[in-house]
């Protein structure tokens, strides 16, 4: 395994690798990793997400994983980094984080099998899911803005290669509290399934992301909160929660909403997934009386 960090050496964005304590570029130039400015570890020409992938995120939604994965497009002007501020307009309330893990295109890859998707990648990083739910009414079933407001993506602080996804434990904390905890192997398609699919008719390039779901409890966070997501072998993405620094505008377009969608998608309950969940699933209303207790 190697790890290779992209920061900004000298005002100029540079791939480094790691050693040690710290970073090394090509030409020799050697920064501590705690003075380095971090970027995001690839520019890709796209970002694709699957929805749903993790048992335990199903278990809590009180659903049932459709046939296939399905997915959604980040925009990549949501793309930041490791140690980047995470922008909740003013006027928002709902930005929830999601960890997950980050599959990162090496190779140009269409329709080739899982069996030869390894040679596609050309590693994997840590990222953060962000949603910016107050959109969710207005959304239409896109995730645009949801999704793909800026900052909500995440991905750092490193690319490592030759990494194993097979049993490891990822976590998202805030302020220090473990809110989300699993394993790898709680996923129903792995990474390589994951992106063999998505090649049988979408070209993918290199420096693609694409992002392998979340476990359970996502929740919302609030400006100045410390959100980090730690994953064995691949390292800690930290981001701090920051206001916006303009409201988003009333002149203009749908407005932020804090319906009963709204408001139970945030806090755990069945509208992200009403279209393919069980009739046991827990109602909004559930969920909106327990805001008090949050």
């Amino acid at each position: 395994m190697a790890e290779y960090r992209r920061i900004l050496l000298d005002g100029y964005p540079t791939i480094t690798e790691r050693d040690g304590d710290n970073l090394v570029a090509n030409d020799g130039r050697v920064v501590a990793i705690a003075d380095a400015v971090h970027l995001a570890p690839t520019t890709p020409s796209k970002i694709i997400c699957v929805h749903l992938n993790y048992r335990s995120r199903v278990e809590e939604f009180m659903t049932k994983l459709p046939a296939a994965p399905t997915y959604f497009h980040k925009p990549v002007s949501a793309l930041s980094a490791h140690n980047s501020g995470i922008v909740r307009p003013e006027r928002c309330n709902w930005l929830n984080y999601e960890g997950e893990i980050a599959i990162i295109i090496g190779r140009t890859c269409r329709n080739v099998s899982p069996e030869e998707v390894g040679g596609y990648i050309a590693g994997y990083s840590v990222s953060n899911d962000y949603g910016l739910h107050d959109f969710r009414d207005t959304d239409s079933g896109s995730m645009l803005r949801v999704k793909g407001s800026d900052t909500l993506c995440p991905v750092g602080p490193a690319l490592i290669t030759d990494w194993d996804y097979h049993n490891k434990r990822i976590t998202t904390s805030v302020n220090g509290t473990i809110v989300q905890d699993a394993n790898t192997d709680e996923m129903e398609w792995d990474m390589h399934y994951l992106v063999a699919d998505i090649a049988r008719s979408i070209t993918l390039e290199p420096g693609d992301i694409l992002l392998s779901g979340t476990p359970a409890n996502s929740r919302p966070v609030q400006p100045g909160d410390l959100v980090e997501v730690e994953v064995e072998g691949l390292g800690k993405l930290s981001n701090t929660i920051v206001v916006g620094p303009t409201p988003i505008r009333d002149d203009v377009g749908a407005q932020p909403t804090e319906s009963e969608e709204v408001i139970s998608t945030a806090m755990g309950g069945d509208w992200e997934f009403r279209g393919i969940r069980s009739p046991q699933g827990p109602g909004a209303k559930h969920y909106a009386s327990k805001l008090d207790d949050e």
